[in-house]
């Protein structure tokens, strides 16, 4: 199963870049550095911890 990697701020609706800072949460709520600071690294929708979303890499390794 792929990260999806949302475009834009679930909660002030900013944009993120796929290689920008993202945090998310267990089912990949999205927020930017700004709006997870302001809610104390919570989710709003779940509860669940917020955390620093992974860069993808350009292209993906071969298992």
């Amino acid at each position: 199963m792929t990260l999806i990697m949302k475009p834009k701020c679930e909660r002030c609706g900013n944009g993120l870049a796929q290689e920008g800072e993202a945090y998310i949460c267990s089912y990949e709520c999205t927020f930017c550095p700004d709006c997870t600071e302001a809610m104390e690294s919570l989710c709003p929708n779940c509860g669940g911890e917020l955390l620093r979303r992974p860069r993808r890499l350009e292209a993906p390794a071969v298992a």
